[in-house]
């Protein structure tokens, strides 16, 4: 597996896995009210967006490297 399709692989799942916890700290946050879960929601929404544009930027630099 070359770092290329390691990175895909990785940082797909790093991705979902932040926006799935802003998900989740949202829907505790209606349950019960407690900012501490809003502000965790928070923290794995810009998580991901860091995740998103890290991610932009490596293929931009891996471009010339295949997938094999």
């Amino acid at each position: 597996m070359s770092l290329k399709a390691f990175h895909l692989v990785f940082i797909t799942a790093s991705i979902l896995l932040a926006f799935g916890c802003a998900a989740w700290a949202v829907t505790n946050f209606i349950e019960d009210r407690n900012a501490g879960h809003l502000g965790f929601a928070f923290g794995s929404l810009v998580s991901g967006g860091a995740l998103v544009l890290y991610s932009k930027y490596v293929f931009k630099k891996l471009k010339h490297i295949s997938y094999l």
